[in-house]
């Protein structure tokens, strides 16, 4: 455990960053797995609404660094393939 002072501050902001970042991931995650379940479905227009509400979550979180922003760019080019691809 921490002793000095700063060193106690950075640990509650670890525990802090740590709680936003992994809740900020698991949305991206389910915003993510909801337009992949829709393609599955073959339910073109719900991946459509599904890939609205995704698309800014996948932006804000790579301009925010939680992932890289090639990252997102696959993510987005890869579903919108597959949206198109639906008859």
């Amino acid at each position: 455990m921490a002793n000095i002072k700063s060193a106690k501050k950075r640990a509650r902001q670890a525990v802090k960053r740590n709680a936003r970042n992994s809740s900020a991931r698991s949305a991206l995650r389910t915003a993510v797995k909801k337009v992949v379940n829709a393609i599955a479905a073959k339910d073109k227009a719900a991946a459509e609404a599904a890939y609205k509400t995704a698309e800014p979550i996948l932006d804000r979180e790579s301009s925010r660094g939680l992932i890289h922003k090639n990252k997102a760019a696959r993510h987005k080019s890869r579903l919108s393939a597959h949206i198109k691809a639906l008859a």
